[in-house]
């Protein structure tokens, strides 16, 4: 189906979201949320093997700028791959940001036999998330795994996402960062900087300053409404993206978390979007408004094109509204 990629990730946010959410009634729909929780606990085991078709998913690399690529699903396939993947190709090795999921291990390398004959040397986790972390057990035996101090404490103790189980530690990063990390690779001066509190409490961007190229993990869903996952806020969401659009040339090139290759103006349109939307619902708050009176007044009708990838506007309204008032 031309759009299951779509409700697979739709699905998955749903999971992660699901402490902040209304009970799902629906029989079927609780069935598919129980397979993706499947999925991100034991993504190597036979059962999560049975529950999705890996076979039918496709993977294509982009050139982004200089020496850096982009993974991503063919467009109109099948299926869910996960978050982009970012790829430094050079004389030292491959470098890769995130790793989608471990059964997709075998096409990820295929595709960078079709890039470099180099062995991937590291690889850096955006944020904790499953759809980006869970290849981490096909890599981390032969490469570094880097990321945030937090990623790898919950990764260690309670896994991808908040009910799943620790990962093993061949998938467990073994080198973190507080605040800000260089790593020498490539002739890039790869730059890790954590941003607190903005879609997650484990959030790092990853600058590669020669190629003027960054990737924003989810801190950054291209042209759609975006998730704030556990220890996320809008605020902080807000704070990281002006942050990156102050620190980046205006012709830099921008992998998100999901969607398609992105540029400044398209961030800065998103961050447009951020501001008014949640001045809407601060501004519905103060009036001492009700979620469900938000939601019948149709306050986010005028955002409806952001409502065409994985969540629509309200769930974005109930999302943010919770976000503001927790």
């Amino acid at each position: 189906m031309k759009n299951a990629k779509r409700v697979y990730l739709a699905l998955f946010i749903v999971l992660l979201w699901s402490v902040n959410s209304v009970a799902y009634q629906n029989t079927k729909t609780v069935k598919l949320l129980s397979t993706w929780k499947a999925h991100l606990a034991e993504v190597e085991s036979a059962k999560a093997q049975e529950q999705e078709d890996w076979s039918k998913i496709q993977l294509k690399a982009t050139k982004v700028a200089g020496s850096i690529y982009m993974i991503d699903m063919v467009e109109g396939g099948d299926g869910f791959a996960g978050g982009n993947i970012g790829v430094s190709i050079g004389s030292d090795g491959i470098v890769l940001v995130d790793d989608m999921f471990a059964p997709l291990a075998p096409k990820i390398f295929a595709v960078l036999k079709t890039l470099s004959d180099k062995p991937v040397r590291f690889v850096i986790n955006t944020h904790v998330h499953g759809d980006h972390t869970s290849g981490n057990v096909a890599f981390g035996a032969t490469a570094t795994i880097i990321a945030h101090a937090n990623t790898r404490q919950q990764l260690a103790t309670q896994g991808a996402d908040s009910k799943d189980k620790p990962v093993p530690a061949v998938a467990l990063p073994v080198i973190t960062v507080d605040e800000r990390l260089t790593l020498h690779q490539n002739g890039e001066d790869i730059r890790l900087i954590h941003f607190p509190k903005a879609h997650s409490d484990t959030d790092v961007a990853v600058f590669f300053t020669q190629s003027n190229v960054v990737h924003l993990g989810d801190m950054y869903f291209s042209g759609m409404f975006p998730f704030i996952g556990r220890g996320g806020s809008i605020k902080g969401l807000i704070a990281a993206i002006e942050k990156v659009l102050n620190d980046i040339p205006a012709n830099a090139k921008i992998i998100p978390g999901h969607g398609s290759l992105s540029n400044t103006v398209e961030l800065r349109a998103t961050l447009m979007m951020l501001k008014e939307t949640s001045a809407i619902v601060e501004d519905g708050i103060k009036k001492k408004q009700s979620l469900k009176q938000m939601t019948e007044a149709k306050v986010f009708a005028k955002f409806d094109k952001w409502a065409h990838g994985y969540i629509n506007a309200d769930q974005f309204l109930e999302q943010m509204y919770k976000v503001l008032t927790r």
